[in-house]
C-alpha cells in the first residue's frame, strides 16, 4: 500500500480483522483448531447463544475466508482455514518482529558492552554505563 494511502482505504484483510475482533468468533476458531466440526457441534459449544447467533458468527468467518464449509449429507461440516491468519502474520507481525529483534539485540549488546554501539552508549551516557557496570560486578 502506498505511503500516501488514506485512512479510509479498504484493505484486503479488513474482513479478517473484523472477524477476529469478536471473542465469540475467536472461540469458534479455537474449537475448529482441533479439527472439522458440524454446525450442530459448534452450536453445542456455545450454550448461551442461539443456533441462529452461532450461524451468524460462522457466516462472518466464512466471508473472511477463515472457515470453509462442505455439505455432508444433511449436515454442514466446518473447518478452519488458517491461511488468512498466516497472511496477516506475514504482512503485519513478521516485519515488526525483525525490527524489534534487532533493536532488542542492539540494546542487549549496548548494555553488556559487547556490540558495535557500546562505545556510543557509554560515551553519551556515562552515568548509565557506570550503573550498569556496578550491577554486573
Amino acid at each position: 500500500m502506498p505511503a500516501h494511502a488514506t485512512i479510509n482505504a479498504t484493505d484486503e484483510f479488513d474482513a479478517v480483522w473484523k472477524a477476529l475482533s469478536d471473542p465469540t468468533r475467536r472461540a469458534v476458531l479455537d474449537l475448529l483448531r482441533a479439527g472439522p466440526l458440524t454446525t450442530s457441534e459448534i452450536v453445542e459449544g456455545f450454550p448461551r447463544l442461539s443456533r441462529f447467533g452461532v450461524m451468524k458468527h460462522l457466516d462472518v468467518l466464512r466471508e473472511a475466508g477463515l472457515v470453509q464449509t462442505r455439505e455432508a449429507g444433511r449436515q454442514r461440516v466446518n473447518s478452519l482455514n488458517a491461511m488468512p491468519i498466516r497472511q496477516i502474520y506475514e504482512r503485519w507481525v513478521g516485519p515488526f518482529q525483525e525490527l524489534w529483534t534487532s533493536k532488542l539485540l542492539g540494546l542487549k549488546e549496548a548494555i553488556e558492552g559487547t556490540g558495535p554501539s557500546a562505545p556510543l552508549v557509554h560515551s553519551r551516557q556515562p552515568k548509565l554505563a557506570k550503573k550498569l557496570k556496578m550491577k554486573k560486578e
